[in-house]
């Protein structure tokens, strides 16, 4: 009776579970197979830099987008695909030139920052570069002095006495 009992309680437990689990589409989104009709608009969402890569000099921020699929995909003729697709936009401290960013690994990487305040703009963009209105975030932050001379302490130059 006791093990009826236990197998029991188990099965509807199982069961309690798989009913409350999260479809595929419900965590991963549309199947590529099916255009979307009315599809809502793309969002960009930012993390804040991570502090252990600030600490080295790296730049390195998570993101994730909605309603449109980050792939090496560029022209015209892609601005009919559905579900939509499109890529990022990265520029560093206001120069004049940006990079595109079209994998979707999730996290933006940026290497050999010296120490000081900087700021990354991320923008997403469709297939031809043209932005998806509202869906830039640009992250000012620090990187603290790292590396050998940020373990060294230095001495104040001494000042030979007057005669």
């Amino acid at each position: 009776m006791f093990i009826r009992t236990l197998a029991v309680a188990a099965a509807t437990t199982m069961l309690a579970t798989i009913g409350t689990a999260q479809s595929a589409k419900n965590i991963r989104g549309a199947s590529p197979y099916l255009a979307i009709e009315n599809e809502p608009p793309p969002k960009l969402i930012v993390d804040p830099p991570i502090q252990e890569g600030l600490n080295q000099g790296i730049f390195w921020a998570q993101y994730r987008v909605e309603n449109v699929d980050i792939v090496p995909v560029f022209g015209t003729g892609a601005l009919h695909v559905s579900p939509r697709v499109g890529h990022l936009h990265v520029s560093v401290d206001d120069l004049p030139w940006v990079w595109a960013h079209a994998s979707d690994v999730n996290t933006i990487d940026i290497g050999g920052l010296p120490p000081g305040n900087h700021k990354v703009k991320i923008e997403l963009v469709d297939a031809t570069h043209k932005a998806f209105p509202g869906q830039a975030v640009t992250l000012a932050f620090t990187v603290p002095k790292y590396g050998a001379a940020a373990q060294m302490h230095e001495e104040p130059t001494p000042v030979p006495p007057r005669r």
